[in-house]
């Protein structure tokens, strides 16, 4: 199933066996619990076949979803009078399906240049209005189409730069959507310009389609268009991978290492081969430099792939990885060390490999990986770009520093080393914990956390931006992210807390969230936010806090969290979901290690 719903798609073969598939799909999942999500459709255009293929491609990622339609092109009829079956619907996202076609009024060849200004205004409006009234109604996520160019040019290549020109008004309209884009949280928007263009704009703007189905695109590119929306959805809700697993030979550079040696390897501006491997090289160290983790897994001895990454020429340093797996061992054996040492999950990797033999492995034994088929140099850039393994809603500064956070973490290792007493090495960090209410420079990490932390995670409930503001403006909440420093540096926020006020008793406080990133793990961040946690609950006079801890495959190391922190375990269900009990008065502060700092109401 993994490379039936990775690019290139087979449109023809998803679109005939679409019950097929959701069959198969719904059986993968089977008592596995998927991640439950309403999301609405409001169309310009006929969506069913849009709901279908999108329903495949998250169900394929875990997500089981639940669709709202507005009937054809009621969109903005729906939003600003409030249908009842979509207020019912309460849904937790909106996804608006408009295109070029749903532009009623373009420019006229009379028109001055005031009067081509107020109908692109007016037109943006239209839009604005909805999502405006969507934000305030829905307080949901809204993912909207750009306008992809009109299959004509009445102007030729005029139509590109004057004012009158349909292409030109189409190019302002998406540059007035990036701007509102910038300024509004919660609000994504689906590049169909980009995907019509790759796709070929005279083949996805399908006359035939339009006229009689009132199809916005032809009929086969619906699933590579539902598949570029479903990356935007499943990277809501963190489903994205973290890290790239790369081969050497052939895949970084051509020709193998240690048979041509490091100056026989086509890399560099020399040849055209060689620039075809430099371009991609500089590809992937564009990943790093966005926060993708970069691991080698190669065939080879150790000695030679490091002289190939060492050649003045090469884009890719060994500085570059956190992981250099150079050896004679199974690739899939390498692939779960990888994961271990970077304290990911495996289904957190991308598999970069040109021999089908070793994917087809490490495939068969571990096949929660991703493993594009890279069978053609020329063919890489397009194959890893367009598969979506890492789309990004959202892009902190913590990102672009995760390689340098890693690096960190490999010295406060070795530094442990050196110690025989835990506490003293805990102290000799000199950490500082940054512990307040959710603050909107960090709520978009706080969403990114939630989404990523899958093994220090009590409840593993996902949450999206637009849920942790709710949650912050909410009084009868408590909110607290953390961040943490030490003498090796920054660790960004790493760790989220959430709970509220019982509605019926005060006196009753749920902790609906806990998690942590596994990086600092072992360094008492979690006994921090606990003393901070119990002092927000005793100035509200709270008497029981209650904590839920809900059982995955992933998040046994937390099974006795709360029986750690003091808690009470009060009820297990046959599933292996707790129910645990702590009375602030009755708790003392545990931290003695980490100087906390910055806290406030």
């Amino acid at each position: 199933m993994n490379t039936l719903f990775g690019y290139p798609l087979d449109s023809k073969m998803i679109l005939k066996k679409r019950k097929q598939l959701k069959r198969q799909l719904l059986e993968k999942l089977g008592t596995e619990v998927g991640l439950n999500r309403k999301i609405a459709i409001l169309g310009g255009s006929t969506t069913h076949d849009v709901k279908d293929m999108l329903e495949l491609f998250l169900l394929d990622a875990g997500i089981v979803p639940e669709f709202y339609e507005s009937e054809y092109d009621q969109f903005w009829q729906d939003v600003m009078f409030d249908n009842q079956e979509l207020v019912d619907f309460q849904p937790d996202i909106i996804y608006i399906h408009t295109s070029s076609r749903n532009i009623k009024r373009y420019p006229q060849m009379q028109d001055s240049s005031e009067s081509v200004n107020d109908l692109l205004e007016e037109t943006f409006q239209h839009f604005a209005q909805i999502w405006d009234k969507i934000a305030q109604k829905y307080q949901c996520p809204i993912i909207q189409n750009n306008f992809e160019p009109p299959f004509y040019r009445l102007l030729g290549n005029l139509d590109f730069t004057d004012i009158h020109g349909r292409r030109n008004f189409i190019n302002h309209l998406n540059e007035k959507i990036v701007q509102y884009e910038g300024t509004h949280d919660n609000f994504y928007i689906n590049d169909i310009a980009y995907m019509a263009a790759s796709y070929g704009l005279e083949r996805w703007a399908d006359g035939f389609a339009w006229h009689m189905y009132k199809y916005a695109c032809a009929v086969e590119a619906i699933p590579e268009l539902t598949y570029n929306l479903a990356n935007i959805i499943k990277s809501l809700y963190g489903k994205k991978q973290k890290a790239l697993v790369l081969d050497l030979d052939n895949t970084l550079w051509g020709g193998v290492v240690g048979d041509d040696g490091a100056n026989g390897i086509e890399i560099g501006q020399e040849t055209s081969m060689g620039q075809l491997y430099s371009e991609f090289q500089t590809y992937i160290k564009e990943h790093k430099d966005m926060g993708i983790l970069l691991a080698v897994n190669s065939k080879n001895d150790e000695e030679n792939a490091r002289a190939g990454l060492s050649r003045p020429d090469t884009v890719l340093r060994a500085e570059d990885f956190l992981v250099i797996k150079a050896n004679w061992e199974n690739k899939d054996k390498n692939i779960v060390e990888i994961a271990q040492e970077l304290n990911i999950g495996t289904d957190s990797l991308v598999f970069v490999d040109d021999n089908p033999v070793e994917r087809d492995r490490v495939g068969q034994l571990v096949p929660e990986v991703k493993i594009p088929v890279m069978n053609d140099p020329a063919q890489y850039i397009r194959i890893l770009d367009r598969s979506g393994y890492f789309e990004s809603t959202s892009l902190s500064a913590e990102d672009a520093k995760r390689t340098a956070m890693y690096q960190q973490n490999a010295a406060r290792k070795k530094a442990q080393a050196s110690f025989t007493d835990y506490t003293e090495y805990l102290q000799s960090l000199d950490m500082k914990a940054e512990i307040a209410p959710f603050a909107p420079v960090y709520m978009s990490r706080i969403a990114q956390l939630t989404n990523k932390s899958n093994q220090f995670n009590l409840t593993t409930k996902r949450c999206t931006q637009a849920d942790m503001e709710q949650y912050a403006s909410n009084k009868d909440y408590i909110t607290l992210y953390g961040k943490l420093t030490d003498k090796f540096g920054d660790n960004g926020v790493v760790s989220v807390v959430l709970g509220h006020s019982d509605a019926e008793d005060a006196s009753l406080f749920h902790i609906d969230l806990w998690l942590m990133s596994c990086r600092v793990l072992k360094r008492d961040m979690e006994v921090a936010m606990m003393d901070e946690l119990v002092v927000k609950c005793q100035l509200r006079g709270i008497k029981v806090i209650k904590g839920y801890y809900y059982p995955t495959v992933k998040n046994g190391m937390v099974k006795e969290f709360y029986q750690q922190q003091g808690f009470t375990k009060v009820s297990e269900d046959d599933k292996g979901n707790t129910v645990w009990e702590l009375h602030p008065e009755e708790y003392a502060k545990r931290n003695k290690v980490i100087e906390v700092i910055g806290t406030n109401d």
